[in-house]
């Protein structure tokens, strides 16, 4: 088994600074609340996660089949709860493919497999909401 470590420094106010993989990001509160607004929110981030990790999936099982596409757009929306603590529920992905005759049944199979099997992150917000999505091919 693996560990995962970070360390968020404070950067002063409510800002904290990470180092990720050799990456640095800030995370910061919305002037609204106090915050300074040097960077995203933490709960939008969560989803930012959940695109890249059934991104990297998706394409790297379409490189296997051996299928090409264009573009691949994943839009992701989902509900805040009213009460604290405020958690996202109902979480839907929509995977938008761009190509010329693209095979939908390996498309759907990709998705699938990522959602269902390899998507760590996906697996880790269904135990705490529903996670769906939908295909649509771009011309």
């Amino acid at each position: 088994m693996s560990t995962t470590k970070l360390n968020g420094k404070l950067k002063g106010n409510m800002a904290f600074e990470m180092n990720i993989n050799g990456h640095n990001l800030v995370i910061d509160a919305s002037e609204e609340i106090g915050g300074n607004n040097l960077g995203p929110r933490p709960k939008p981030l969560l989803l930012a996660g959940l695109i890249g990790c059934t991104g990297i999936d998706v394409m790297s099982i379409l490189k296997k089949m051996r299928v090409e596409i264009e573009d691949l757009d994943i839009e992701v929306s989902a509900e805040n709860t009213e009460e604290h603590p405020k958690v996202y529920k109902d979480i839907h992905l929509i995977f938008k493919f761009k190509g010329e005759n693209l095979p939908i049944d390996k498309l759907e199979r990709a998705v699938e497999l990522s959602q269902e099997k390899y998507c760590g992150v996906t697996a880790m917000l269904k135990e705490a909401t529903s996670v769906t999505y939908e295909i649509i091919l771009v011309e």
